[in-house]
């Protein structure tokens, strides 16, 4: 039986959407790394994208908490009115029968996307300000990742939207203050996301420890 032989991987990236293998070019300024297979964006360099990152990740978890304890909705039917927050809507779900739903829907749209924000500080900070990797950064970027599907505060934003639509016909809805932080929130997230380039990160962790 031939002896197993060993091919150095550092140089391959797999697509995320099709798993597609290629060997790394480093791309110029401006240049995008594409998959020629499914067209999914693998590489995205920008220049000061780390800064743009931890910028929005702070203004995220600013967001968040105002979004936690200002009303988000009023409601008003017939002289009756009702004000309710994001953790009233949490805690609606928490009796005996649907505490775990009441637990899932705060980890989706609060505790999880909090816990990435963090993990991106924790890996980026010191990255961006020329300092040693923390230890387990590269652990926690590999968690903020695997994370990045379960961050479901945008999907609340539009399932808000959807019952505006049918309560609106009911009653008398006015948002709140943390609506709009929520809103503001739900479009840092997007706009952090086309600053994320996995790869320029990891390249950066791997150069530290080479």
């Amino acid at each position: 039986m031939a002896a197993p032989t060993y091919h150095d991987t550092k140089d391959l990236i797999a697509c995320t959407e099709c798993d597609a293998l290629y060997h790394v070019v480093d791309p110029n300024p401006g240049e995008l790394g594409v998959c020629a297979r499914c067209h999914h964006v693998m590489i995205r360099p920008r220049r000061f994208a780390g800064m743009r990152i931890i910028m929005m990740a702070v203004t995220m978890l600013i967001l968040m908490v105002g979004a936690i304890y200002f009303p988000f909705l009023r409601v008003e039917v017939q002289g009756l009115a009702h004000s309710a927050s994001i953790m009233d809507a949490v805690f609606a779900f928490a009796d005996v029968r649907l505490s775990v739903l009441s637990v899932l829907t705060a980890a989706f749209i609060l505790l999880i996307p909090a816990l990435r924000m963090g993990l991106l500080l924790y890996v980026l900070v010191p990255i961006v300000f020329d300092r040693p990797a923390l230890a387990g950064a590269r652990r926690a970027f590999r968690w903020s990742e695997v994370l990045k599907p379960w961050s479901m505060a945008e999907i609340f934003a539009i399932g808000c939207a959807v019952a505006l639509v049918k309560v609106g016909d009911l009653a008398r809805v006015e948002m709140g203050p943390a609506f709009w932080m929520f809103i503001g929130l739900v479009i840092v997230v997007v706009v952090q996301e086309t600053f994320i380039c996995s790869w320029s990160i990891w390249k950066s962790l791997d150069s530290q420890s080479a």
